[in-house]
């Protein structure tokens, strides 16, 4: 249980928090591996290997979820990839009640996403996640991911938030650090943000596997 009383927004991210993460990991770990063999014509195995070190240069920065810098960087189509694959883009089961409580308890609900503007389009065209958002904003307008400190000053500037009192909800625990140290009063992490998956552990913060249970 939360003191709601403390809490006047909530910052969400987006892909495993509100969105089943399972669409990205096929896509970045199986899809994408896939056209990098085809298109270079070698192993899976040896794209896969390539995909991993390519990931790991940039892991924790913008790059890592730019759609247009893997575009370059692999030189397959990524957008069209994308778009082959949403029938695998689905809500998680607890979003919509989670958001429709918090409508129903005046707490605005911004959504706070590294997603690539692209990616977040294709994702709110094909759920009904945007009737379930107040404001929403993508790490890429500021020019810095949510792990970078400098990204936190203008997600509250922009919607004008006292850091203290805000929730934050995220799957990634370097996020919810990178929230914690900019000052967010709350953050919670999300246990199961691959439905495919086993659920995760959280060491440093408190986390939920039902956003539901959140709200009273």
């Amino acid at each position: 249980m939360l003191p709601w009383q403390q809490i006047d927004a909530v910052l969400l991210d987006m892909d495993g928090t509100l969105l089943d993460l399972h669409f990205d990991n096929h896509l970045w770990l199986t899809t994408v591996p896939q056209a990098i063999a085809s298109s270079k014509n070698i192993s899976v195995t040896e794209a896969q290997a390539l995909v991993e070190e390519a990931y790991e240069e940039v892991a924790g920065t913008l790059n890592w979820y730019c759609l247009d810098y893997w575009q370059q960087r692999f030189n397959i189509d990524i957008v069209q990839l994308h778009e082959s694959s949403v029938e695998r883009i689905v809500l998680r089961d607890d979003c919509m009640p989670f958001l429709d409580s918090l409508k129903t308890m005046n707490k605005p609900r911004i959504l706070a996403t590294n997603a690539h503007p692209t990616s977040l389009a294709l994702k709110l065209k094909h759920t009904e996640l945007g009737s379930g958002l107040d404001h929403l904003m993508s790490s890429h307008e500021t020019g810095y991911s949510k792990e970078d400190h400098r990204f936190w000053p203008q997600l509250f500037t922009r919607f004008d938030l006292t850091p203290s009192r805000c929730l934050f909800v995220d799957d990634n625990e370097h996020v919810l650090a990178a929230a914690k140290k900019a000052g967010i009063g709350f953050v919670i992490g999300v246990e199961n943000p691959d439905s495919q998956l086993p659920h995760k552990h959280f060491d440093h913060f408190d986390s939920t596997s039902d956003l539901r249970t959140l709200i009273a």
